[in-house]
């Protein structure tokens, strides 16, 4: 009956440090450290899909502007999550 209760015991256990690392790696969580509140409020994570990491983002001006921070915001989670090559904004509904 030990057995039994350090096995459960012991596979719980492994259950949650993977839960815990998925939500260190995902990428929705990781972009919202990477951006300012600010700029938070404008966006929504729409998709991760073989290493593109799809943004919505609420008008044209928010468009441009991330564009041109591409790169930057490329490399700050690329050095976190290795997963993520490329990012692709579209305007949409964000709430």
């Amino acid at each position: 009956m030990e057995a039994i209760r350090e096995t459960v015991k012991s596979l719980m256990e492994g259950l949650k440090t993977k839960k815990g690392k998925q939500s260190k790696d995902n990428p929705d969580e990781l972009l919202k450290k990477a951006l300012t509140k600010r700029q938070s409020q404008h966006i929504k994570f729409k998709y991760f899909r073989k290493g593109t990491l799809g943004i919505t983002v609420d008008s044209s001006t928010w468009l441009y502007f991330l564009n041109l921070q591409k790169e930057d915001l490329l490399v700050k989670l690329s050095g976190k999550f290795t997963g993520i090559k490329d990012i692709r904004f579209s305007i949409g509904q964000v709430k």
